[in-house]
C-alpha cells in the first residue's frame, strides 16, 4: 500500500492542517484567529471539519483512511456518532459511522468531565474500479478528527479542475447540528444541487458578527458568498439593536473589500419558535436534562423589545431594511430565512431540540436554498467558471 501525505492540495474546505503526534488535524479557521480569540466554543466548532473533504483522483481499487476522532458525550443524552461519507465520481459509495477515538464525558447535572481514550478508526473503500476516478472523503461535521494515514494500492493525484467555490458563514444550523451525516448538512445538500464546491464557515454558537470572520472571508477566494446571521446574536443576548445593525454593515463592508462584485446573499434566521418574539439569552431546558433529547429555551421576557432587545422577528426586519439601504450594491441579495424553513414547516418538521433542524429539515433547507440561489434568475445562477475569484484586497489579520 502507498501512504500519501495529507496536504492542502488534497483537502477542500480547510484553512490549515495542524501537525499532531498522530498525523494532521484540519482547521477551518487560521492560526491567527485561534491565537487572537481562543474562545472554547469557537475553537471546538472550527476544529470540527464540517464541509471538509479529502479529494483526489486515482486508479486505486482499495483506499484506507485512518482517523482518530475526538468528541463530547453528554451523560444520559443520545448524540449520534459522526461519519465519513465517501463519494466516487459524485455518487455516495459508503457512509462509515465512526467508532472508537477519544471522548470527554460531560454530566450537565453535576458538571463532571471524564476523559475516555479509544482506538483510531479505519474507513475502507474496497472493490473500486481500476480506472481513474474522483474520490471525495467527507470528514465528520460533528467530531474533531486527526488524519493518521491515507493508504491506497495506487497513487493519488490532486483534482485537476474545480467548480465554482461557494463560501458560506452561519451558525450551528449551517455547521450541521442534528444532520445525519457530513454530506447531508444543508449547505452540502445545496452545493451538490448547485454543482459548486463548498467552503463551510458554519460555526456552532459562533455566528455573532465577529470582525475576524469577515476578514477571513475577505481574504479567501470565492466565486459565491452567503452570510446567515441572527440566531446566535439572540442566543447570547450579545447585542442591542444599536450595535447589531452597524456591526452587520461593517461585516459586509469588510467582505466587499476583498470581493467587491461577488454575488453575496445575506440570509436572516429560519423560524425558531422559542426566539421569534422572546429575547435571549438562550439556555438548556432543565426539565430535559437526563432525558434522551436535551431541549433549549429562551430566558428573556416574551414580547420585550424595549431598549433595543433583539428577537428573531426584529432581526429579520432589520436585515431586510439594511439590505434595502445597500441597494447601490447590485450584487447583494437578501433572503428571508423563513423561506427556507417557516412557521408552517414547524408543524410537520418540528425542531427536535427547539433550536436545530432534524435530518429531513436539513435536506429541505438545502433544496430550497439551491432552488433560490442556483435556479433561473437566482443570485448564484450561471455556468461554472472552473475556478474561484482571486482575492483582490488586503491580506493578513
Amino acid at each position: 500500500m502507498i501512504t500519501t501525505p495529507l496536504t492542502l492540495g488534497l483537502v477542500s474546505g480547510a484553512a490549515e492542517l495542524e501537525p499532531t503526534d498522530r498525523g494532521v488535524r484540519p482547521h477551518r479557521l487560521p492560526t491567527w484567529i485561534r491565537q487572537q480569540f481562543p474562545d472554547p466554543q469557537l475553537l471546538g466548532a472550527e476544529a470540527q471539519p464540517s464541509g471538509v473533504r479529502i479529494a483526489f483522483v486515482t486508479a486505486a481499487t482499495r483506499i484506507e483512511l485512518v482517523t482518530h476522532p475526538t468528541r463530547v458525550v453528554y451523560v444520559g443524552t443520545d448524540r449520534p456518532r459522526g461519519a465519513i461519507d465517501a463519494y466516487v465520481d459524485g455518487r455516495l459509495a459508503l457512509r462509515d459511522v465512526l467508532t472508537g477515538g477519544d471522548a470527554m464525558q460531560l454530566d450537565l447535572q453535576t458538571g463532571s468531565a471524564i476523559p475516555v481514550s479509544g482506538a483510531s478508526h479505519t474507513t475502507v473503500l474496497a472493490g473500486l474500479p481500476a480506472h481513474e476516478k474522483r474520490i471525495e472523503l467527507w470528514l465528520p461535521h460533528n467530531e474533531t478528527v486527526e488524519v493518521v494515514a491515507l493508504n491506497s494500492d495506487a497513487a493519488l493525484g490532486e483534482v485537476p479542475d474545480h467548480p465554482r467555490l461557494w463560501m458560506h458563514h452561519g451558525s450551528s444550523i449551517s455547521h450541521g447540528s442534528n444532520a445525519a451525516a457530513p454530506s447531508e448538512i444543508w449547505p452540502a445538500v445545496a452545493a451538490r444541487l448547485g454543482g459548486v464546491e463548498l467552503r463551510n464557515l458554519g460555526l456552532g454558537g459562533s455566528a455573532v458578527v465577529d470582525p475576524f470572520l469577515a476578514r477571513v472571508m475577505r481574504d479567501a477566494p470565492a466565486d459565491l458568498i452567503s452570510v446567515k446571521l441572527g440566531i446566535n446574536v439572540v442566543n447570547f443576548d450579545a447585542m442591542r439593536l444599536r450595535a447589531f445593525v452597524p456591526a452587520v454593515h461593517g461585516f459586509l463592508d469588510t467582505i466587499r473589500d476583498g470581493h467587491p462584485t461577488t454575488p453575496l446573499v445575506l440570509i436572516s434566521p429560519i423560524f425558531c419558535g422559542i426566539h421569534e418574539h422572546t429575547p435571549g439569552p438562550g439556555g438548556i431546558d432543565p426539565a430535559s436534562l437526563g432525558t434522551p433529547q436535551v431541549k433549549f429555551l429562551a430566558t428573556g421576557t416574551p414580547g420585550d423589545e424595549s431598549q433595543g432587545r433583539l428577537t428573531l422577528g426584529v432581526i429579520r426586519r432589520e436585515l431586510r431594511s439594511l439590505a434595502e439601504r445597500r441597494s447601490a450594491d447590485a450584487h447583494l441579495h437578501f433572503l428571508d430565512g423563513t423561506e427556507l424553513y417557516g412557521e408552517a414547516d414547524s408543524v410537520d418538521l418540528p425542531l427536535p431540540d427547539d433550536l436545530h433542524p432534524d435530518p429531513a429539515t436539513h435536506r429541505l433547507i438545502g433544496e430550497r436554498f439551491a432552488a433560490y440561489a442556483f435556479g433561473a434568475g437566482g443570485p448564484f445562477g450561471g455556468a461554472a467558471t472552473g475556478q474561484a475569484e482571486p482575492f483582490s484586497g488586503p491580506t493578513g489579520a
